[in-house]
């Protein structure tokens, strides 16, 4: 392992990818360190891969920024590198009269983030576009698309490291402190590191990182909230849509709603279960099996708005664990991209709570970061 380097990222997720792409195209010196044996296995490789439009997040927030600004960059970045993908748009759908309100109140979120293609529909409008889907009301969102997360993944690492960036796999970072004007970084059985800029991008395990990092100012650790999401597929048979479906979002999640992958298979997911362990050590050992037994849960989630489903048989597809700034009741956090000016240690950014949208935001954070560093 390289003694000294400017820049050295944590996490080769796709965030991590991401800024590695960044930094390195802009001339730095970058090391990628990945604790697993290859990259994208943790959030990024267990989600439902969405490019979002930015529609639910509040105006001025770092993901309704960063989402918006995401997706175009990303909708750019997949067609320039043959990255597979669709913008087959999407319906959010109200399903009784009482949830119209609701929906309004997230047209009006929408618009304030600068989404501005999309639509109210009604109840026929619904009808024309999805036959299958029943809804009282719903809003269409053209630029919601989907993506090929790991091919993605591919191109971003193929950037990085044909740009001259590193990557160490099976290197677990341990600790940091400051010493002789740099940051000091320990990384599990293979000593330590020197670097300029220290960017944690860890994802579920950004705040183990960050808690062996030295000189943090207090409260620059937030505490982390674990929740599982499960997906089902259908087992066979056509999908009901063209388009995915989601109802209006429900606590820690954004329901349980009817996604397409590229080959126009359907799958529906994720749903909320909160880890009661907020504290699970450098996340080894999480549970990412399907409990077969929430089948019936979702059938009555999902035939809200595809009646039909009851019809069709649902079979285990995959779960993922999202990192969240907060916890069950409480309002959703926004991204929490913390820099020397917040903590109190030079040369160190810390990205905490990086969940959905994070692929979509993967390529505005990477700017961002790059910015950051550019302008010290």
């Amino acid at each position: 392992m390289t003694d000294r380097v400017e820049c050295v990222v944590v996490g080769a997720g796709v965030v991590g990818l991401a800024i590695a792409r960044e930094l390195v195209v802009a001339g730095r010196e970058v090391m990628i360190l990945e604790a697993a044996d290859t990259f994208g296995t943790g959030i990024s490789s267990r989600n439902s891969e969405v490019i979002h439009a930015g529609i639910y997040y509040p105006a001025g927030s770092l993901k309704a920024r960063l989402c918006v600004r995401g997706r175009g960059l990303l909708y750019r970045y997949c067609a320039d590198h043959a990255v597979p993908h669709d913008a087959i748009g999407k319906l959010i759908v109200a399903t009784c009269d009482d949830q119209r309100g609701r929906l309004a109140a997230l047209a009006d979120a929408a618009i304030d983030n600068g989404v501005n293609d999309i639509r109210a529909i009604d109840a026929d409008e619904i009808g024309e576009l999805e036959p299958e889907i029943t809804a009282v009301a719903g809003l269409l969102s053209p630029s919601t698309g989907i993506v090929d997360a790991a091919a993605l993944m591919r191109a971003l690492l193929a950037d990085a490291t044909g740009a001259g960036s590193e990557v160490a796999y099976r290197s677990r970072v341990t600790g940091a402190r400051c010493r002789g004007g740099a940051l000091e970084v320990d990384v599990d059985g293979a000593g330590s590191l020197a670097c300029d800029w220290l960017i944690n991008a860890a994802g579920l395990g950004a705040q183990e990182v960050g808690g062996g990092i030295e000189g943090l100012a207090a409260g620059a650790l937030p505490d982390r909230y674990l929740a599982k999401g499960t997906y089902f597929r259908l087992a066979a048979g056509p999908a009901p849509c063209s388009r995915l479906v989601y109802p209006l979002p429900v606590d820690g999640g954004l329901g349980v709603h009817l996604t397409l992958d590229l080959a126009g298979n359907a799958r529906f997911g994720p749903d909320v279960q909160w880890i009661d362990d907020p504290d699970v050590q450098w996340i080894d050992g999480l549970d990412y099996t399907v409990n077969v037994d929430r089948v019936p849960e979702f059938v009555a989630a999902i035939e809200r708005y595809w009646p039909a489903v009851t019809e069709r048989e649902l079979v285990a597809d995959y779960a993922g664990i999202r990192p969240k700034l907060g916890g069950p009741g409480s309002p959703a956090a926004d991204f929490r991209i913390s820099t020397p000016a917040d903590h109190g240690v030079p040369g160190l950014i810390n990205l905490f709570g990086i969940e959905s949208p994070g692929l979509t935001s993967s390529l505005a954070i990477a700017e961002l970061v790059g910015a950051q560093i550019a302008g010290t």
